[in-house]
């Protein structure tokens, strides 16, 4: 890691009054998460998955979840749901709540589990959970319990996780929230998110702040160009140097 990125980071993080952090699947790997799109990540792992008869994509897509519901549930409680804990990225970026706003695409709530206190989750929650019939609200433990697929114990009807699916759109009071969030920082720090999948991939362009864009990510993104700081490592190998 290059000393002079990392001193230069800890002097913009310590200037700037307003910070907004987006993170993606990345930050959350050393939790025992896998990524999406990198090398080794669900995209390519899942590709063509024989036991599903669908890809990573198709199968976590609001066409599926539709019309096969019990198939959706055996691969997002298998392969979608852990029992993780937030490692040192996510407690590091906990340690400036004074400051700092985090707009994250993951669905693992472990920016909150770490003392994030504004978090704005754009994909949704796996601890959220409503009956598509009744909208009654379970969390994630209570299905946990209720069989596969599980069905509303008050109306039958089946329950969704309130999580983003493909081919679904984003909460558009988030979306407002983050965007709003992103143009009044001051300095944006993107971690672990290839910057691919819009309309997340999209908030940097609404960001001007004089202290610039940061790019972490271990593979190349799109708007590496844009960074006035970019960093291609694993963000737990030197956060704790950044944040005191």
């Amino acid at each position: 890691m290059d000393q002079t990125k990392i001193e230069e980071l800890r002097k913009l993080i310590k200037q700037s009054k307003r910070i907004v952090f987006l993170t993606g699947a990345g930050i959350s790997k050393a939790s025992g998460i896998p990524d999406i799109r990198g090398k080794d990540g669900l995209l390519k792992r899942d590709a063509n998955n024989i036991k599903y008869g669908a890809t990573y994509e198709e199968i976590v897509s609001h066409e599926y979840f539709m019309m096969n519901t019990k198939k959706f549930y055996e691969y997002y409680f298998n392969e979608m749901i852990f029992d993780a804990k937030p490692n040192n990225a996510h407690k590091a970026i906990a340690r400036l709540n004074d400051k700092a706003i985090v707009i994250t695409q993951n669905i693992d709530r472990l920016h909150t589990l770490a003392g994030s206190k504004n978090v704005i989750e754009i994909h949704g929650s796996t601890q959220r959970n409503f009956c598509l019939n009744c909208h009654s609200f379970f969390d994630l433990k209570s299905i946990l319990k209720l069989g596969v697929p599980p069905k509303c114990p008050k109306c039958g009807g089946f329950i969704k996780p309130d999580v983003v699916l493909f081919n679904e759109p984003l909460n558009e009071d988030n979306l407002s929230q983050a965007m709003e969030a992103v143009s009044r920082a001051d300095l944006m720090i993107c971690i672990g998110t290839s910057l691919v999948v819009n309309p997340a991939a999209s908030l940097p362009y609404y960001f001007n702040g004089n202290n610039g864009l940061v790019i972490i990510n271990k593979d190349e993104t799109p708007l590496d160009y844009k960074a006035k700081i970019l960093i291609h490592d694993d963000i737990n190998s030197f956060i704790d140097k950044v944040i005191d």
